[in-house]
């Protein structure tokens, strides 16, 4: 059985968890995102409340969670803080499976990590719908891509769509 934790470490914290069934994970592949929803960055391990500076460990409350429900091992699909928040909970002595998954594609011992490939896709079109704005009315065009301190997204996205220049981080 495989058991869905909705809106991540969020969903653990306040104990919103659904059983996956075949029906649950028909046609997702061609999707993309998740059908679970996202955190959005909460951490377990660093909680603060609306307007207080103050830091709240919950993660003993997700470690209840997790008992509650039977799961027997966490699989973590996500990027830096993500995995690093799974790596926080397999100290805690939860077996952890960590999958990485980031646009950015900063990810050693990989070619290419998924997500990645939609978000340049996505990214590479914007280029070629901005060449006939810019032509049509004689202006530049500037476009801004995500990739944190990556510049792979820019960097393919450019080349592929004809860009004149492509700044990206590594490169002051």
């Amino acid at each position: 059985e495989v058991v869905g934790i909705e809106d991540g470490f969020l969903g653990l914290i306040e104990n919103r968890t659904r059983l996956l069934t075949d029906i649950d994970v028909a046609d997702i592949l061609a999707r993309g995102g998740t059908i679970l929803g996202s955190s959005n960055r909460d951490d377990p391990f660093d909680q603060r409340p609306p307007g207080s500076e103050e830091s709240i460990d919950r993660s003993d409350e997700c470690l209840g969670t997790i008992q509650k429900n039977g799961i027997e091992a966490l699989i973590v699909v996500g990027g830096d803080g993500t995995l690093t928040i799974a790596e926080k909970f397999r100290s805690k002595g939860l077996p952890v499976v960590g999958v990485p998954k980031t646009i950015d594609n900063d990810l050693a011992g990989t070619d290419v990590t998924f997500g990645f490939d939609s978000a340049l896709h996505v990214a590479t079109d914007a280029v070629d719908r901005l060449h006939t704005t810019a032509e049509s009315h004689h202006r530049v065009m500037v476009l801004e891509v995500m990739g944190r301190y990556a510049g792979w997204i820019a960097l393919k996205a450019g080349l592929a769509g004809g860009g004149d220049a492509i700044l990206i981080p590594e490169i002051p």
